[in-house]
């Protein structure tokens, strides 16, 4: 061979070892760490490799892909990062799904500076600053999968929620359950329990007990699909997934749920779930739907079902968001990772998922949400929604938008029911209600306690206690409870039920603003009203002037104007006729007088001559009559019966002459005349009885008594002859039942109460109540005819209500 050969051969083989370098040199690894244990991992596996096949076919590229398997695990998640960065020379990092696995991920590549998408559902909202090099590629918006449980919850009318997540403290609490707070309070709800679950829990008995004996039964599940099908198992076993529980679970469950065995289906049947949403009948998806069966049969041939799902479908278009963005690049990213960020804002496509637009290094998250309900062996789709516009049965432009679930059709709730939970109840394997009562009411006619001691028992009777049973009797459902005596002032009595000690108050409690911190009241059932209540005193005018009383001097002068008037019509026209009527001007004028009042009492129809003076003067004593028989009847009820007024008139005279002040024993009475009527602590007198009361006010012990408005009614029953109400009423707050705070027994009790309200109910158990007493003091009000009679003793307070 000759010296020419071996040139060319050993020139030949330079230029193809050099070949060799460049291309060895610019290919591109991409790289993917996945939990291949899991169904999202399974899925993502697949659809990457069909992704890269795809695009390297498409576009004459030659990607290469590197996967390795996490297990599930954030510490060999690190391990696997390290490896594809140092030992493949990766350019770029897919996933994980888990944000515990991504953030140990980032980490490491951050350091290097290689970007990596992370396919997390939910991402803390500071990770994207914290790491430069990080790329929210998921679409998950859990912002608006929030507002899509709230839409739920107000749909049919759910006060609280508990929400069960799996412990996760950056994601969870970072952004799921301050975004799900806000939601439910935006509908008027909230979130009774947060309850976390451990991931790798052997058992869930214990929380679930605790979750079976409270009174909330609307459950909310952000948990991986392995820790929910055991929470559900468990449920189902305790009898949980029964009439009136509702469970809803979010998309990090209902995304996979297709995936799940029949035992799992079974133990969750009547949940709803909410699930991201794509458009699954394009011709892009069931193109990649009939590919993707068959090649992840051959894959895993052990998983039942092979149908792609959302991680499927949003890995697929990840890759592509990757490799296009690679491409125009030039596949040069040795150092240009920043570049390659820069290139990633400009992503803007249309994927299997939909358009895929980048916003900065985030994919545009959706806005559209499906929602399921478990039935059967598989589940319903119900519907969507939509941030803008609510629910809707299907996506097209004809379809019609409701803010309610309700429009998306019947729901098969658990316990096979299909009547609308109404989201609590109470637990039957709990103890009755302890309500607690006022041991020392004042007006007994309210609540008396009465202790037995044959049986060693308490029975309490009263006014408050019937209307409590009449709303009882109007629940929607049966209520076990006790009566439990309090000693103690109203104000204790209501903080018992913030300590726990009761779990509700049934009396003559006034509800007010410094209670309510302590506990949430029902609509008052009684007058909201503050009256002064004082002595009666008898009022005789002057005997030498009484006989003037009757009439007013207006009347008088009227009087005797027509007196006058009808005299000088008289001797007008019996002046022609009679020759006594004429004369001087003095002697017709004492005529004139004289027949005015000689008309008053007598007829005189022989003496005239005219009939016009005989009609005149018929009309007169007509008139006559009646003035006489008025100025009659008055001036005999002056002279019999005791005109009445109050001893005081108004508090300033009270102030003024420094008097003595009384209140009801326990009420807030006290506190109101001395820090807003502006009373001296020291002449405030409390008591504890009526009887105390009226005989303080009989003896001058107290000048003045104050009490509220179904209190006042009672007493001016019993005592209508000797006490009045004076001076102006003042708004207070009623009569109600308090319950702690968020019950959600408030709602019912209050439209209970308004039903005994309009049913007539109320007004007469009261005047059962305040009959007893007239009866008892028979004759009370008919010796007030002519002074304070009751409906006067009212009247500024009815006038205020």
């Amino acid at each position: 061979m000759s010296i020419i050969h071996y040139y060319f051969i050993v020139c030949f083989t330079l230029v193809f070892m050099f070949s060799l370098k460049q291309a060895t040199s610019t290919q591109v690894v991409i790289g993917a760490v996945i939990d291949n244990t899991s169904r999202a991992g399974m899925e993502a596996n697949v659809s990457l490799q069909m992704a890269l096949d795809d695009f390297n076919r498409q576009t004459n590229q030659s990607f290469v892909l590197r996967v390795i398997n996490s297990q599930g695990e954030p510490a060999m998640a690190a391990l696997a990062a390290n490896r594809l960065i140092d030992s493949e020379k990766v350019q770029v990092i897919l996933g994980p799904h888990t944000w515990q696995e991504t953030s140990r991920v980032v980490e490491i590549s951050n350091q290097g500076q290689i970007p990596t998408f992370s396919l997390a559902d939910s991402n803390p909202m500071w990770a994207i600053e914290r790491w430069p090099f990080l790329v929210q590629a998921s679409k998950s918006n859990q912002d608006a999968q929030m507002k899509a449980l709230a839409a739920i919850v107000q749909s049919w009318d759910w006060g609280r929620v508990t929400f069960i997540y799996e412990e996760d403290a950056d994601s969870t609490f970072g952004r799921v359950i301050p975004n799900l707070l806000k939601s439910l309070q935006d509908v008027g709800a909230e979130i009774r329990h947060l309850v976390p679950l451990p991931p790798y829990a052997t058992s869930l008995s214990e929380q679930l007990m605790r979750l079976k004996r409270d009174q909330c039964r609307v459950f909310v599940v952000h948990t991986s699909l392995k820790l929910a099908t055991h929470l559900f198992q468990e449920a189902d076993q305790m009898q949980m997934i029964e009439k009136d529980y509702v469970w809803i679970t979010t998309n990090t469950i209902t995304d996979l749920l297709y995936s799940v065995n029949l035992t799992t289906i079974f133990s969750m049947q009547g949940v709803i779930g909410v699930k991201r949403h794509f458009p699954e009948i394009s011709s892009k998806f069931l193109e990649f739907k009939k590919r993707f069966r068959l090649k992840f049969s051959i894959e895993y041939p052990e998983e039942e079902n092979n149908e792609p799902g959302i991680s499927a479908v949003e890995a697929y278009d990840t890759l592509w968001a990757v490799a296009m963005t690679l491409a125009k690049m030039n596949n040069q990213i040795t150092n240009q990772s920043q570049t390659f960020l820069e290139k990633v804002s400009l992503i803007d496509f249309n994927g299997i998922t939909g358009r895929i637009h980048a916003i900065g290094r985030k994919l545009e998250s959706s806005h559209i949400f499906g929602v399921v309900n478990v039935i059967g062996k598989s589940y319903r789709e119900l519907g969507i929604w939509t941030e803008e516009l609510g629910f809707s049965k299907h996506t097209d432009n004809r379809s019609t938008y409701n803010s309610s679930m309700k429009n998306l059709g019947q729901v098969f709730w658990p316990g096979e029911s299909m009547h609308t939970p109404k989201g609590w109840i109470i637990p039957s394997s709990t103890d009755p209600l302890k309500i607690g009562v006022p041991a020392e009411s004042m007006f007994k006619q309210f609540v008396d306690v009465v202790y037995d001691p044959l049986t060693n028992n308490f029975s309490c009777k009263g006014y408050a206690i019937d209307i409590f049973s009449e709303v009882k009797a109007r629940l929607p459902y049966y209520m076990s409870y006790e009566f439990i005596p309090y000693n103690g002032t109203y104000d204790s009595l209501v903080e018992q039920i913030y300590l726990k000690k009761f779990d509700a108050v049934v009396g003559d409690v006034s509800v007010l603003a410094g209670r309510c911190k302590h506990a949430d009241f029902t609509h008052t059932y009684s007058d909201s009203a503050l009256a002064m209540l004082v002595p009666v005193q008898s009022k005789m005018p002057h005997k030498a002037w009484l006989f003037l009383k009757p009439f007013t001097k207006a009347m008088w002068l009227l009087i005797l104007a027509l007196t006058i008037y009808n005299g000088f019509v008289i001797w007008l026209i019996e002046r022609k006729h009679s020759p006594k009527l004429r004369g001087s001007a003095t002697d017709q004028a004492g005529v004139m007088i004289w027949l005015s009042f000689t008309t008053l009492f007598s007829l005189n129809g022989g003496k005239l001559h005219s009939n016009l003076s005989r009609i005149s003067i018929v009309v007169w004593l007509f008139v006559a009559l009646v003035i006489t028989q008025s100025y009659t009847a008055s001036l005999t009820s002056m002279l019999t019966v005791k005109k009445l007024e109050p001893t005081v008139s108004d508090i300033e005279t009270l102030k003024t002459k420094n008097a003595k002040i009384g209140y009801g024993k326990g009420a807030f009475v006290a506190k109101y005349l001395e820090e807003v009527l502006g009373f001296k602590s020291y002449n405030l007198k409390n008591f504890s009885s009526p009887q105390e009361y009226a005989k303080a006010l009989k003896t001058g012990e107290i000048a003045a008594g104050f009490l509220n408005g179904s209190y006042l009614k009672l007493f001016l029953a019993k005592y209508c002859k000797s006490f009045v109400v004076a001076g102006p009423t003042y708004k207070v707050g009623g009569f109600g039942f308090a319950f702690s705070k968020g019950s959600p027994m408030i709602t019912d009790v209050n439209k209970a109460l308004l039903e005994v309200f309009e049913s007539g109910k109320l007004r007469e158990l009261e005047d059962k109540m305040i009959g007893s007493e007239r009866r008892h003091n028979n004759g009370c009000s008919n010796n007030l005819r002519s002074g304070w009679t009751e409906e006067e003793s009212y009247k500024v307070y009815s006038t205020n209500k």
